[in-house]
């Protein structure tokens, strides 16, 4: 007998062919009441289907009941779309037909937790004129689905997707929100937390309670035969919270995998019911106006025995089925990952068919390095290898975020520059804890391993550039530097290729809030050092230039309207140029047949000299300076003042 080897194209149509009288058969009375949208959905399905056989298939061909799944599947995903409202189904029409639109230099991001910006989602409501104010047109509402009481991790232990977190309102609330933020042009970011549950959600209750499809859902084990297995190759997330991988619950009589903390439950996604289930949990937060989500811990979320169960091939695999999903419910929906690994494993999540958008960790800490440095040449590096991405794709740049600040650069890069990237590493943790000599920082460690001094560091942009430490221990001179910090970072996200993102707090000089030690829930996490209550009295002062919110704010919104005045910088194309000088980097940007901009950043509190032959080579002498303190001599050199940053256009 002759074993012909699967076409799986061919495969996939034919189950199509067999599966659409079935949905029919089973979506009548949906059908009958929008046969427009049944035709729109078919269209797209029979555009992507294939896409998400293939994926599917792949993951979960060895399941005997794979194609009772797979049906369930498409079951939830035409309810979904026939649920999807007018206002989204016509922003799915509108992006089928500008898929790029991310790219724009309109783009703007900010991120806050809700209760700390606002308290909750109807004072939130309140924000949007604040938030048109400064420019936004992204903004990312930090975990708020209901999550247990005391240990949430932040609130990234869900209980619940479709419930908002009592104190700060209702999923009604929070469609409501959306949409007023849509009608202002400022697209709603959600996370989605797709690696693990809160012990808390329904599904590990009724795993608790003995229902073996819910057991079925997570990685429960009797005993440790198996978790010894795993734990050969895996590594420690948070060591001092638990040891391995796993927690031992009584409740259950059995270990459960538990990658971060105790009371977060890994989901086992070599089950179909479980990628099912997180299908129809994005379904329903998409129909609240959701349109892009970051998906969290996106390098865990497949475990295989004799591996270290990161950034493995089935992950990709199923975040690209997520993605084929979205194209045929949710077609202007975007996803952005958040992979804080190594540089050469965070590109591999990047893709139009994968996650849109991306985080780019690796700038965020070589923005911070330069700043220690006085040394351009690690982020020069990065920029000119490792930046330039799928056109069709985005990076998120940030200076700082909820999160600590992890060192996260290629050790074989450093060795090229001559830098020992375990020695560098110590260098920048004691700089940034204010502990090396000359150091400007007030920053605290964060997971720190007393055996290797490893650690890594939390802290406000502000308290990180020295506005902390200048305010409370020097003077006006070192105020001026620190304010001048903050504006260099901003300026260089605002201006890299890709969607800048701004830590509400920061455009006004949030400095630490060391109150979280006398907070029992959060004393050991130095994180909510830099996750402090917003303060609007000092907001008030925004307008003020005499005060330092005042002169933040206002240079946030100069590069921020410099921004979205100049095409050039959309997109995300970036070309390094070699500026002669190790404190002074430079590039330029140009967008679809735009001019070209030119920009230097001196990284230094010294004044800096580009020599005539740079500025020739790159015509500057014929520019225009657009931005920026420095000048050209009449010899053509290009002096900058301390941590300038200039363009010419």
């Amino acid at each position: 007998m002759i074993h012909a080897e699967i076409d799986i194209n061919q495969e996939a149509a034919w189950s199509l062919e067999r599966l659409l009288p079935r949905l029919e058969e089973k979506l009548t009375a949906e059908i009958e009441a929008d046969p427009q949208m049944w035709q729109i959905f078919q269209a797209r399905l029979q555009e992507h289907f294939p896409r998400l056989f293939r994926l599917y298939h792949h993951l979960y061909a060895k399941h005997y009941d794979f194609f009772y799944y797979l049906e369930m599947l498409l079951i939830s995903m035409a309810k979904a779309a026939f649920e999807r409202p007018a206002d989204l189904r016509d922003l799915d029409t509108e992006r089928e037909t500008n898929p790029q639109w991310f790219q724009s230099n309109q783009m703007v991001g900010g991120v806050c937790y809700v209760d700390l910006f606002a308290g909750n989602l109807t004072k939130m409501h309140e924000k949007i004129p604040y938030f048109k104010e400064l420019g936004l047109t992204y903004l990312h509402l930090m975990p708020l689905f209901k999550m247990p009481e005391k240990e949430n991790d932040g609130g990234y232990a869900v209980s619940n997707f479709r419930e908002v977190h009592p104190p700060l309102g209702t999923m009604e609330q929070l469609a409501e929100l959306s949409r007023a933020l849509r009608k202002e042009g400022i697209s709603l970011v959600i996370d989605l937390i797709i690696n693990h549950t809160s012990n808390e959600h329904e599904w590990a209750q009724r795993a608790i309670a003995g229902e073996r499809r819910y057991q079925a859902m997570y990685g429960i084990y009797p005993d440790r035969t198996i978790p010894d297995a795993y734990e050969k190759n895996l590594r420690e997330i948070f060591p001092e919270e638990h040891p391995g991988a796993f927690t031992w619950f009584e409740s259950l009589r059995a270990w459960v995998w538990t990658t971060f903390h105790s009371y977060q439950w890994d989901l086992n996604y070599a089950n179909p019911d479980v990628f099912n289930h997180m299908a129809e949990e994005m379904f329903f937060l998409a129909n609240q106006g959701v349109e892009i989500f970051r998906l969290d811990a996106v390098a865990f979320i497949w475990k295989e025995l004799g591996t270290n169960c990161e950034n493995l091939p089935e992950a990709h695999m199923i975040l690209q089925g997520f993605n084929a999903l979205t194209r045929i419910v949710a077609p202007s929906m975007l996803f952005k990952s958040e992979a804080i690994v190594h540089p050469d494993e965070v590109v591999k999540y990047i893709s139009p068919d994968e996650c849109q958008l991306s985080y780019n960790p690796l700038v965020m800490a070589l923005l911070w390095n330069t700043l220690a440095t006085r040394n351009v040449n690690l982020l020069h590096q990065a920029l000119a290898t490792r930046f330039n991405i799928n056109p069709a794709t985005s990076w998120v740049n940030y200076v700082r975020c909820h999160d600590d600040i992890g060192w996260t650069f290629d050790d074989a890069d450093a060795a090229r520059l001559g830098i020992n990237g375990s020695d560098h590493r110590k260098f920048l943790n004691e700089f940034y804890r204010g502990r090396f000599p000359g150091s400007f920082a007030r920053g605290l460690p964060f997971q720190e391993n007393p055996k290797t001094g490893d650690c890594r560091i939390s802290g406000t942009c502000a308290s990180l550039a020295g506005l902390e430490k200048a305010l409370r221990e020097e003077g006006p001179e070192e105020v001026e530097l620190a304010i001048k910090r903050i504006a260099l970072l901003y300026d260089m996200i605002m201006t890299l290729g890709g969607i800048p993102l701004i830590y509400l707090g920061d455009e006004i000089g949030t400095l630490n809030d060391y109150s979280y030690l006398d907070d029992p829930a959060h004393k050991d996490d130095s994180r909510w050092v830099h996750r402090p209550k917003a303060d609007w009295e000092r907001y008030a002062k925004r307008h003020d230039p005499s005060t330092i919110e005042g002169r933040v704010y206002a240079r946030m919104q100069a590069i921020i309207a410099f921004r979205k005045t100049h095409p050039e910088l959309a997109g995300g194309a970036l070309e390094t140029i070699e500026s002669g000088n190790p404190a002074v980097l430079a590039f330029s940007r140009a967008y679809q047949g735009s001019a070209r901009l030119v920009i230097f950043a001196n990284f230094s509190e010294q004044e800096q000299t580009i020599s005539a032959r740079v500025i020739e080579q790159n015509n500057l002498p014929g520019k225009q300076q657009l931005f920026g303190e420095s000048t050209l001599t009449p010899q053509h050199n290009l002096v900058l003042p301390p941590l300038d940053f200039v363009i010419f256009g």
